[in-house]
């Protein structure tokens, strides 16, 4: 199994302080290395503007891109570009294209993309929470538009709902976006009731669900939906920020049922989309949950 990142993925540097640091990416690669000696790692390429555009207009594109930034310049609240941000978003961006390419070609089966700055957030034209391109739609796009497929799932178990993803995706029957996430929280969509054009899924959880509540709402609910949308290729938004040690939310996760939901997709995955999975990471801001989860997560991939 192979893992894309790059350098540069830690030289987008938001600030002091910030909950998107860069040694949230020194803790998932240096617990995969020693987790997992065996790992094939890859450099991740650049992206370019044709595969970004599949995804984003040419505003964010010329705003992430062509500024010239000098020092940390704010998009919004929580948001920031630095001089390394653009080199940063490109590669993670092309970490996904890449790693489509490779499970596509039969390469490899299944890849983890260790890239940072995360991407789920991020609309058509604005960069928000923590994102600067989406990366997990960028390489469904790519996956649609190089490779022809017609039926992609975006599976997101960030503990934040992918309303970036979504608002890509919800008039593309092509695409399924699935999604458990923490309501109420930022962003404040993903309500059970924004269905796209049929398909897009959304399961709110509330503060404090636990193992328990977040297993039987995947069990029950959302591993049936993406079992019957047959899936040729399964994508991951591996946000581990449901971990029950993150700061910025309540659901109380371990990294046990990261292991059991991946497990549950590659499953999945196995019986429509010839074993094809690509992960990417997203959110996830406490060091030690991060080195659990990923390693957990990994784990259930290479099974």
């Amino acid at each position: 199994m192979r893992i894309y990142t790059h350098p540069a993925c830690t030289r987008h540097d938001p600030g002091p302080g910030h909950a998107e640091r860069p040694l949230r990416l020194v803790a998932v690669t240096e617990a995969l290395r020693e987790a997992y000696p065996d790992l094939q790692w890859c450099e991740a390429p650049l992206a370019s503007r044709g595969q970004l555009l599949r995804a984003h207009g040419d505003g964010l594109l010329s705003l992430v891109l062509d500024s010239v930034v000098d020092g940390p310049m704010q998009l919004d609240p929580d948001t920031v570009l630095a001089p390394g941000s653009a080199e940063a978003a490109l590669r993670a961006a092309g970490a996904g294209v890449a790693a489509v390419d490779a499970v596509i070609k039969g390469e490899d089966k299944r890849v983890f993309c260790a890239v940072r700055p995360p991407g789920h957030h991020a609309t058509i034209d604005a960069a928000m929470g923590f994102c600067l391109f989406n990366n997990i739609a960028v390489a469904a796009a790519h996956a649609c538009e190089k490779h022809g497929l017609t039926r992609v799932a975006v599976i997101d178990f960030d503990v934040h709902h992918g309303n970036g993803t979504q608002a890509i995706f919800d008039t593309d029957p092509r695409v399924m976006y699935v999604s458990s996430h923490q309501m109420p929280l930022y962003p404040d969509t993903g309500y059970v009731h924004e269905r796209g054009v049929g398909n897009i899924v959304n399961a709110p959880l509330p503060p404090g669900t636990g193992s328990e509540g977040f297993r039987r709402v995947w069990r029950e609910r959302l591993l049936p939906t993406i079992d019957g949308f047959r899936p040729q290729l399964v994508l991951i938004s591996a946000g581990f920020d449901a971990h029950k040690r993150d700061p910025l939310a309540q659901v109380e996760l371990d990294g046990e049922d990261f292991h059991w939901i991946t497990a549950e997709l590659v499953a999945i995955a196995e019986r429509h989309a010839l074993g094809r999975v690509v992960s990417m990471l997203e959110g996830g801001y406490d060091l030690a949950a991060l080195r659990e989860s990923s390693v957990a997560h990994v784990g259930a991939l290479m099974a």
